[in-house]
């Protein structure tokens, strides 16, 4: 495979020790670009990028603030958060589609960039569902139930959830069983693989 034919990832973080890091890890796999800052990183992404890791937290441009300027500016890339920043309810308005808190692994890493890269074969309902779940599952890691009670926001966050897997339930053929629901995401995740 040629490097045109890789995905291309973009690693924003402003630690060069830990952008090495990833770039050892993947850079096997996919084309890697790197960035040291938020300027950097919007300058280095294009339409050809599929996946960014994005750190949270960085000097100057945060990671809030390049990822609302790549959602701004219309790429349809994706985007890992990758940071030591503990998530909160705020990250319900943000346009990430994962959320991983370090330190990570590198199997951590590949993962999230496989899934992320199966997620661009889906439609509009698949994407949102899957990172609204994202969303869903990084607050109840973090999170007393008590506080997930509490919360409006989390509350509209499982009716649209609910809402997603009626649709993609009746897109799918109907598919009322919780198991066989899963199990036929997963199956077209491999046949899109092939």
């Amino acid at each position: 495979m040629s490097e045109s034919e890789k995905p291309v990832v973009l690693i924003v973080e402003d630690e060069p020790d830990v952008a090495e890091t990833y770039n050892l890890w993947l850079a096997d796999e996919y084309e890697v670009r790197m960035a040291q800052n938020g300027d950097e990183g919007l300058e280095e992404l294009d339409q050809s990028v599929d996946v960014v890791l994005l750190d949270r937290m960085m000097p100057g441009l945060s990671g809030d603030e390049v990822l609302e300027r790549i959602r701004d500016r219309g790429f349809e890339t994706r985007v890992a958060m990758v940071t030591a920043v503990e998530p909160d309810f705020d990250i319900l308005e943000m346009g990430f589609d994962a959320y991983l808190c370090k330190p990570i692994r590198s199997e951590q890493l590949h993962k999230t960039v496989e899934n992320l890269l199966e997620r661009t074969e889906y439609d509009e309902l698949l994407t949102e569902y899957y990172s609204l779940v994202e969303k869903q599952a990084t607050l109840e890691a973090t999170k007393s139930s008590a506080e997930l009670a509490e919360s409006e926001d989390y509350n509209e966050l499982r009716e649209r959830i609910g809402e997603l897997r009626d649709d993609l339930s009746q897109t799918l053929g109907g598919i009322d069983d919780d198991e066989d629901f899963i199990a036929t995401l997963r199956g077209l995740s491999d046949g899109n693989e092939q």
